[in-house]
Formats: structure tokens, sequence, C-alpha cells
């Protein structure tokens, strides 16, 4: 027995006519362009006219394995408020209903569809335009041909056997079509692992005042996306060097060996804010979504949710309750603290830590409970700490910024992987490793924390495990270098040329451009390590950059003027109590390399006793070459083989 098909049901309402099978909404007869979920939120609101729907009821049902906010439910209802707006006065359709949620007022029919209107929604459906054959109200009279042609065979006949062999060719072209578009559809089905890159946003106005948000709004909207799984989001270090350009979408999807890219611009006018993003497939060369927001200024603090919400609901993401729960956790409440917060981010990726801690304070001083605003806070004073040589002071700060963000979100990755590389700054790798274990189980495709395990792995002297969990972060974030860093693990073993070929492009980092020369300084290219270590003293007078300008003195032959800035650096460092073991040991280098032995094995065992037991190192390095034959030197050989041992079976017991 048959069973009957479902009736389709269409919904009038004024001069609009809702097509929930064919998903379609016309206004007079013409399609009126909808996003999907702005569809779905019209026909639950159609479906449920003069009824109020609750706020939390309409989010459950439209985005049940999503995080978003109101903020959400309000673009949609906003953008058919514009859909519906007929051009007639005093026209309403959907009633805000303050604090609970909406209503739909417009009296609404439920109809059966006529052929007529079977065909508009159809033609509509595929982008043509429906229209009926003129008859002038007669019938048109059947043409029956019975001529009798060659063979016997009447016209008929032959019709009859032409249609059937019609038929056959249009069944196997379709048998055919329907099997090539189930390999386009499974060659152009979405991977498991979305990558994504999300780039500055552009500022129209082009007003200094406001330049801090392009930066800044994009690293918490990447924040935000790294706790999706099923995406692989490229870090704000990678996509600096977008800031305020005119990007080729392919290009850079190329660069950056992404197939999603997540645009966009804002325009500041007193109090109002616009910022029109679009998601780009750039693989499918299309776009997933693109819709602008309008808000108050107050307000930007729902932009990040707002922009994570429809990434997820525009790539058609499932997320686990835990996904949610991260998602829905350490969301800013202060508005100004909020301001401050992106302009401390905006800062720190300029290298201006002092400012940035400045922004970072005041944050949290108005927002106590924001606990992304203490990791950051914690990263920017072991910065200072490091590279400005502000040492133990600021080393405490940090500290004390990572257990109050690890204390209001246990979950949040970033106080985690800035922790475990203070800690190995700090002479504490044994700690660290750990740390970033965990966060790998949890996050395994997470490339800043398997390029922090490399960072630790080479403190331990497991070189080769070093580079092999930085490869693998480079594998994550190909061609764009992770943090502005380098694998130092090349240099250590010897491999120069590879270690000058895997650092970035840049002219403006202290810490690469003294890491330039220093891997032309062990090739013996000494103009251009020259050139470099002038360069990035020049940039900034850090630690490395120091140690640089030593260099640069021993390379024009001016020792005693290289051993006065090195004794220089050496009192900062023991006044501030700086404890960035790799760094220090570079200042022993220099001693070794200028000739003053006893303050090279007197830092050397400093850094040893810091934590950077490297022991492979160590114990080949060229530069350290005039030590070999001291006492001291054998004593200190040892004291490192033995911790790098201990590292090493702790770790990696059995080899």
């Amino acid at each position: 027995m048959a069973i009957d098909k479902q009736e389709k049901v269409l919904y009038e309402f004024g001069v609009f006519l809702l097509d929930p099978e064919e998903r379609l909404l016309l206004c007079r007869g013409l399609s009126v362009p909808l996003t999907p979920k702005a569809f779905d939120t019209l026909l639950l609101l159609v479906e449920n006219g003069g009824h109020v729907l609750k706020k939390d009821e309409l989010i459950e049902k439209l985005w049940p394995d999503s995080f978003v906010g109101e903020n959400s439910l309000a673009q949609n209802i906003s953008a058919l408020r514009k859909a519906l707006d007929d051009g007639s006065e005093e026209q309403q359709h959907i009633e805000t209903i303050p604090r609970l949620g909406y209503r739909f007022t417009a009296p609404v029919t439920r109809v059966q569809p006529t052929d007529n209107q079977a065909k508009t929604t159809t033609a509509a459906s595929s982008g043509q335009t429906a229209t009926a054959q003129p008859t002038n109200g007669r019938a048109l009279p059947a043409i029956q041909v019975t001529d009798v042609g060659l063979n016997g065979v009447t016209k008929r006949s032959r019709s009859k056997l032409a249609i059937g062999v019609m038929v056959v060719l249009v069944a196997t072209l379709v048998i055919g079509l329907a099997y090539l578009l189930l390999i386009r559809r499974s060659q152009n089905a979405r991977p498991e692992a979305l990558r994504l890159a999300v780039l500055p946003f552009r500022n129209i106005k082009q007003d200094p005042e406001t330049d801090f948000l392009g930066f800044s709004l994009a690293d918490v909207v990447i924040t935000k996306l790294g706790y999706v799984k099923k995406l692989t989001v490229r870090s704000s270090a990678q996509v600096e060097k977008y800031r305020n350009q005119t990007i080729d979408p392919q290009q850079v999807a190329k660069e950056l060996d992404v197939e999603l890219l997540l645009t966009g611009n804002f325009i500041k006018e007193g109090d109002n804010l616009r910022i029109t993003s679009q998601l780009l497939d750039v693989g499918r060369n299309e776009i997933v979504w693109s819709e602008p927001i309008d808000l108050r200024y107050d307000k930007l603090i729902t932009v990040q949710d707002e922009v994570t919400a429809r990434v997820i609901d525009g790539l058609q993401l499932k997320l686990s309750p835990a996904e949610r729960q991260n998602l829905a956790l350490d969301t800013p409440a202060n508005p100004l603290a909020y301001d401050y917060f992106l302009r401390g981010v905006d800062l720190y990726s300029r290298n201006d830590f002092a400012p940035a801690i400045s922004m970072f304070e005041k944050t949290v001083s108005l927002d106590p409970n924001y606990a992304l605003a203490w990791a950051h806070l914690g990263r920017t004073y072991n910065a200072l700490a490091s590279f400005a040589l502000e040492g133990n002071e600021a080393y405490d700060k940090a500290f004390r910024a990572y257990e109050k963000a690890l204390q209001l979100n246990p979950q949040e990755v970033e106080p985690r992987i800035y922790l475990a590389n203070t800690y190995t700054d700090t002479g504490r790798v044994t700690q660290a490793v750990p740390l970033l274990k965990e966060t790998l189980e949890a996050h395994p495709n997470l490339a800043e924390a398997h390029w922090e395990l490399g960072y630790a792995y080479r403190f331990g002297g497991m070189l080769e495990e070093s580079i092999a969990e930085c490869e693998q972060a480079r594998r994550l974030d190909p061609k764009v270098k992770i943090n502005n860093s380098a694998i130092n693990g090349y240099l250590y073993t010897g491999a120069y040329q590879k270690f000058l070929q895997s650092l970035p492009a840049t002219d403006t980092n202290a810490y690469i451009v003294f890491y330039r020369g220093y891997g032309n300084y062990y090739l013996k290219n000494w103009s251009n390590a020259a050139a470099d270590f002038d360069r990035a003293y020049q940039i900034a007078p850090s630690l490395y950059s120091q140690v640089g300008a030593a260099l640069r003195k021993s390379i024009a032959g001016h020792k005693d003027q290289g051993l006065v800035l090195l004794h220089d650096l050496e009192d900062k460092i023991q006044q501030h109590n700086v404890r960035d073991a790799e760094g220090v040991y570079k200042v022993a280098q220099a001693y070794a390399i200028l000739g003053d032995k006893s303050s090279a094995l007197r830092v050397l065992r400093r850094s040893i006793d810091g934590g950077f037991v490297c022991y492979p190192y160590i114990t080949s390095d060229p530069l350290l070459e005039s030590l070999h034959n001291e006492p001291e030197f054998t004593q200190l050989r040892d004291l490192t083989r033995t911790k790098h041992e201990d590292f090493k079976h702790q770790f990696f017991p059995g080899r």
C-alpha cells in the first residue's frame, strides 16, 4: 500500500511567502536572500506566530551544538527585520519583548501551494523565472501522426522507439551525473581538521587612536577558536605581518597553508563601531558568510564571542560539551577594562613591554576575574624580566599572574604555555615539561605547546628531540615562524646554514636579527654578522643585542671595549638576578671570545646552575674552544653531563 507523501505547507504573511521545504522567502514573487541561520530563525518565529519565544529557547534550538551569546540571536533578528522591510509604513513583523524574547506579530496563514505557487518557488530555488504557457483559455488539440514510413514502421512506432532510446540515454546520463556529483562531493568534503587564519582587521578610517583594534581583535578571536579541536588556527605572531595591508586571499592562504581565511575591517565613528568580517573558503573560492556587526563601542566585549559563533556556525561544526564550556568561560565583563586589554595585546606585539604592562594592570584592576588578562600580564612581566633585564621582581610578578589566571580558569591554554616558558627561563625545566605534555594530551595540534616543549628539551640537552618538536610546530604552522623565534637546535648541532634559513625574514625584531648575526658569526661571515649585531642593538638594547654589541667589538678588533660592555651587562644580570640561562650562556661565550677566561668560566657556571644543561652543545661549541684546557671547564662539563643525564633519565628513560 502506497504511503501518502506529506503535504507541502507554505506560510503567507502580507506580501511574503515562506517555503520551508525549498528554504525560500519570497516577496511579491522575488527571492529574498537570507543566511541559513536567519532563515531558521524566521521559520521558528512564523511557526509560533503570536507567541513569545524566549531567547534561551531560540538559542538552544538554533545552535544546539555551538556556543553563542544573545548577541548572535540579536544579529539574526536585526537581519530579518531588514529583510522583511517591504517599504510599507509602520510595518512590524518581529516584536522584542524586553528581557524575555521575541514574538512574530504579523498575521500568518498556512496554505497549500497551488501549481503556480509550486512553480514559482521551484523556479526561484533554481534561480529561474517561472512562466505559464499561454492557452487563451482553450485546450490545445492532440496531434497524432500515423503515416507509414520505411520498412513498414509507422512514425508513431519510430517515435516510441526514439522515446525509449531517449529514456535509456537520459537514465544513463542521470546515473553518470549522480556518480560524478558523488565523486565531486567526496573530493570537496571538508577535511576533519580545518586550517584557519584570522587576519588583523583593517582600520578603514586609518585613525592612530583606534589602530590597536586591528591586531588585538584578531588575537582574541584566535584565542577563542583555539578551543575548537576541529580547527587548527594560526597563531597571532604568524598573521601579524598582514597588519593594515591589502591582501590577495589566494596568496595569503598559500603562505599560511590554510583553507580558510577570516578577514575584516572596522570603522569607529564617535561611540559607534562597525565591524565587517567575512569567512573565505579559499580552496572552494567561496564566501562562507559575510555580515557587518554594528554596535556601540561599550559593547565591544561581545565581538569575540559573536565572530567565534559565526565561524562555528558557518562551518557547521559540532562542539563537544567540553568545548562549549571552555568557550563560555573567561568572558570580559568591563568595557573599559577590555579596551585596556586590547591595547595591551597590541603593545606586546610591538615589544613595548612596559606600556603593555600598564594596560594589563589597568585591565585586571577593573576586571579582576578576567583570566586571559592575567595570563597576558604574566607573559609580559616574563619578557620584561629577561629581555629588559628586570629580573627577580618581574619574574615573581609573572608567577603570581599565572597563578591567578589558572585559579580563575584551570583549563585555559595560554597561562599554561606562558607558565611553562617562564619555568624554562628560570631554571625549572623539569616543571615545564610535564605541564606541556599534559597540555598536548588535551590539545595535540597546539603548535605553540610543541614549540615550548622543544625549547625545554634543548635546555636539557635533548637536541634531536628538541628539533623534532620544533619541526612539528612548524608543520602545524608552516612557513611562518612561531613566536618570531628560532630553532636553536639546528645551531647547537652545527647546522648553521639550516639555522639561518629557518629564521623569520624580519628586520624589526631585535631577537631574530641578533640570532641572524650569531649564525653568521659561527660561519665567519664577519661583515654580515657585524651588520646584524649593529641592527639588533639599534632596535633594542636587550640582553641578546648587548652580547651582539660586544661580539661586534671583537670583529672590529676592539676587545677592550667589548669587555667593558660585557662587564656592565654582567653587573645588571647579577643585580637583578636575571635567570635566562640560555642568554647568560651567550655572555660566557662572548667573554671566551674576547679572551677573559675567568669571567667566561664564572658566567658559564651561572648558566649551568640556572638550568641550561645542554651537554652536547657545551662540549662541541667552537666559541668555547679557548676554555677546553682549563681545569674548571672540565669540572663544569662533568657537572653539565650529570644534570643532562638526570634530565634524560627522567623524561626519556631507557635512552
